[in-house]
């Protein structure tokens, strides 16, 4: 039996020019309140995915399942909870990397097989995912969505043996990125790709095993961080405890820096280190690289503050937060006419003039990719009275897209990809540009280079991707050039 709620789709403004998040996931097996917790951990892993949420619960005999459009508060309430009972949960936010914004592409995804309820939830991107879906469909496979993550249902469903075999066989014939989190009535089932592009952490909370994106949804629920669940391994969650598989030839790792960088909550643990403890590093690494005179240092809230902190303490300077951030602006606001200029600027970050006029300012960013929003920051700072500003980045410049897991830009829109940096610099406004270098920024992991993809830099993709791969990629197939006008509103031309 299963059972379904939605909720009302929301309209959501991500801010231009930044790198989406990609997604989240939760899992708990063997607790009396597994939904509440799985609703607190999704919670936390918030930063990770705005669109759309979801929670699937089992309870041994039925699998229940709520997803909506929206922010975690906006499609769970305690009356929904108190719908999903159970022992074991899997949970799901998302920003998409593959198939458009829409109901039917929320995650956990739960599909019917052989008289057995599945739910499957994926952070990452498969890299074959248009070849293997052809083929599929070719040979009568039907898609209720046009997210890359029901392929591995589908080949699941295709091989004989027991799902923890057909998980095998199935992910055996992707490529790409995935932490991923199934369940069954009875089981809960984590997975991570063999080169663990996207994180995945395994904990315990009164006796109960937690899986999650990140160790900052373990800390909310009380759980006690045991290890990452390691690269190429599955974990069997069930009523005789916790089983690992390592079905896969091992292969050199390739874990996504930008989680350090960017996406990973500060005060989570990954990849054995403190993100909170690399940024400071990377920026300190900074002030070695790039030491400026100036009156002050500062980052724009949040996603520099923690480099901003580091470079500060590093180069002697003081630290201004000179920029003041409205954590009160929702997901939707009333537009601004053109005559009220930046307003769209001025709404989430306002300038301290005090702070700022008459002085030589160093913002720290953790990373430029079309430019465009840092360019009005930028000016917002020359207006209230800045007399220099220089940028600094906590990376090298970005200028390939990332095919992982992240929706950067295409590499058309990406700045660093058109331009060099003293170009940069003066479509930006600056008095001074400068990027961290790729060896510091390694080294600031405490890691080795070899541990890292480092293709949205390099360029050098450590698994090969489809030449027509996009977003998109399975809209576009169903909008084929020349089909008739009076496409549905669901499917996004490109």
């Amino acid at each position: 039996m299963i059972i379904t709620a939605n909720q009302k789709p929301q309209t959501e403004n991500p801010a231009p020019g930044r790198p989406r998040e990609h997604c989240g996931i939760f899992g708990i097996y063997g607790h009396p309140e597994a939904a509440r917790l799985t609703y607190f951990g999704l919670y936390a892993l918030q930063h990770r995915g705005q669109e759309s949420c979801g929670i699937v619960t089992g309870d041994g005999c039925r699998v229940r399942q709520h997803r909506g459009m929206g922010l975690v508060p906006e499609v769970f309430s305690q009356p929904l909870l108190e719908q999903l009972p159970g022992h074991l949960a899997i949970g799901h936010v998302r920003y998409s990397t593959t198939g458009s914004t829409m109901l039917i592409n929320a995650q956990p995804f739960v599909v019917q097989h052989r008289g057995h309820m599945l739910a499957i939830g994926h952070n990452g991107t498969l890299t074959n995912a248009r070849e293997i879906r052809s083929r599929l469909e070719e040979a009568g496979s039907i898609f209720q969505s046009t997210m890359d993550t029901e392929i591995i249902v589908h080949l699941m469903a295709r091989h004989q043996g027991d799902l923890l075999e057909s998980l095998i066989a199935a992910l055996k014939e992707v490529r790409g990125s995935y932490s991923l989190v199934l369940l069954t009535a009875d089981q809960v089932i984590a997975a991570r790709d063999p080169r663990g592009f996207r994180p995945l952490s395994l904990g315990q909370v009164n006796g109960s095993w937690v899986v999650a994106s990140e160790t900052c949804a373990l800390d909310l629920v009380q759980a006690d961080f045991w290890r990452d669940v390691e690269p190429g391994e599955i974990i069997v969650l069930d009523a005789h405890g916790l089983h690992s598989h390592k079905p896969f030839e091992p292969v050199a790792p390739n874990f996504c820096i930008f989680e350090y960088i960017y996406f990973a909550r500060p005060d989570s643990h990954l990849f054995g280190q403190s993100v909170y403890l690399v940024r400071k590093r990377l920026g300190a690494a900074l002030a070695r690289e790039h030491p400026l005179k100036a009156d002050l240092v500062m980052p724009f809230p949040d996603s520099g503050t923690y480099a901003a902190l580091g470079y500060a303490a590093a180069s002697g300077l003081p630290f201004e937060m000179a920029v003041i951030r409205n954590h009160y602006v929702g997901r939707t606001f009333i537009q601004p006419s053109q005559v009220m200029r930046d307003f769209s600027v001025k709404v989430k970050l306002n300038p301290v003039r005090e702070i700022l006029k008459g002085k030589r300012v160093v913002v720290v960013e953790d990373s430029i990719i079309r430019g465009t929003t840092t360019r009005s920051r930028i000016k917002a700072l020359r207006d209230a009275g800045a007399k220099e500003v220089s940028l600094l980045v906590s990376c090298p410049p970005h200028r390939f897209p990332c095919f992982y897991g992240i929706d950067f830009s295409s590499k058309g829109e990406l700045i660093a990809s058109q331009q060099e940096v003293n170009q940069i610099r003066d479509f930006l406004g600056l008095d001074y540009l400068g990027y961290l270098s790729t060896e510091a920024m390694v080294e600031a992991t405490h890691l080795d280079n070899q541990d890292f993809c480092l293709a949205c830099f390099s360029g050098n993709y450590p698994v090969p991707l489809e030449s027509d791969f996009s977003k998109l990629c399975f809209e576009e197939d169903i909008c084929a050039p020349g089909q008739p006008e009076g496409i549905p509103a669901t499917c996004e031309r490109k």
